[in-house]
């Protein structure tokens, strides 16, 4: 019997090596047999190749996109999900919040106009397509002015809020974990300073710092305090007389550190809820203050001044006063409303 070259190298025109096939490793003994295989992939088509290769590259990105999908669809069914489950006006507060927020970040995006621009021909125009919300006494657009003014107002309310709440935590935590003596002084002088309305007290402090904006941040928070040292010492005195505390005091002497790790975290745990209506309340006081005059000065655009400045025209341009104020008044509802939702789920979870 006479060797014969495999069909597939004949069809390719190359000739069987000499040497056949060793038994052995299993593949073929001469090297030119290595050329042969070459010379028969150069003869596949180049097309066939790239289409598979195509072909699978575009399923692959295919299922990717597939299932990226399904995960954005999935995570928009549980926030429809989770979102169905709250109150209607908890859902509208936060959408409140969210518009605030976006006017404060980004005001462009929902007024391109210039706040601080007049025009002495326009002025005093009732809401029309042209002008939303009217125009002053200066012809300045209203909607613009509103918007560009919750930057300012929202600024002094985080703001003295975050000062309010450094204050308070720091008292109030000394108060807790003092002795009988100074908790006593430290609740006397909470309980007086807490006697006092906030926006009463910020008004008392604001006349001796002086006005502008960094004084009324700075009165605001110091009014604001004893409400969040009251609550941070009530939490701290729990959290001290716990079981599990009292067991960290047996396995480590550093007073400090239980302070930090233990006492610390467990008595910020109901001071989100405070936060959240303080925010509110502050941000009502900077529009109070500011109207009396103690707060920005015109023509820097913010919602207290813009009601002190229109104020004497609500008789004949009644949109360049409600506005403004009615910008004041759903922000501070809408923080309400979460703030009370919240302690009731607070509430709730620590009677479970």
């Amino acid at each position: 019997m006479t060797d014969t070259a495999p069909a597939h190298l004949i069809a390719g025109k190359v000739t069987a090596p000499t040497g056949g096939v060793d038994p052995i490793a299993g593949h073929p003994s001469d090297e030119r047999y290595g050329e042969a295989v070459a010379v028969e992939a150069a003869d596949v088509p180049r097309g066939v190749s790239e289409r598979s290769t195509n072909g699978a590259t575009s399923k692959s990105r295919t299922s990717v996109g597939q299932k990226e999908t399904r995960g954005k669809v999935h995570a928009l069914h549980q926030l429809v999900a989770v979102a169905s489950k709250w109150p209607l006006g908890v859902i509208v507060s936060t959408a409140v919040l969210a518009l605030a927020a976006v006017a404060a970040l980004a005001p462009d995006l929902l007024s391109g106009s210039d706040p601080l621009h007049t025009d002495l021909l326009a002025a005093h125009e009732s809401p029309s397509l042209a002008h939303p919300f009217g125009t002053d006494q200066l012809g300045r657009d209203v909607l613009t002015r509103v918007v560009h003014g919750a930057r300012l107002s929202l600024f002094i309310g985080v703001t003295a809020t975050a000062l309010a709440v450094a204050i308070g935590v720091t008292l109030g935590l000394i108060a807790g974990i003092g002795n009988r003596l100074v908790d006593a002084v430290a609740s006397r002088v909470f309980d007086l300073l807490g006697a006092f309305p906030e926006i009463l007290l910020a008004l008392v402090l604001i006349t001796f710092t002086g006005t502008g904006t960094a004084n009324l941040i700075l009165a605001i928070g110091i009014a604001a305090a004893p409400r969040f040292a009251r609550v941070m010492r009530a939490e701290t005195r729990a959290v001290r007389g716990s079981e599990f505390v009292a067991q960290a005091g047996l396995l480590t002497r550093s007073r400090a550190r239980i302070v930090v790790r233990h006492i610390l975290p467990n008595a910020l745990r109901s001071l989100p809820v405070v936060v959240t209506l303080g925010l509110g309340t502050s941000i009502l006081g900077a529009a109070a203050l500011s109207f009396l005059g103690f707060g920005p000065k015109p023509p820097v655009p913010e919602w207290g001044s813009m009601l002190a400045e229109a104020h004497g025209d609500l008789r004949i341009a009644w949109w360049s006063v409600v506005f403004p104020g009615a910008a004041v008044t759903v922000v501070v509802l809408a923080t309400t409303v979460l703030g009370r939702y919240a302690g009731h789920r607070f509430e709730r979870r620590a009677q479970l």
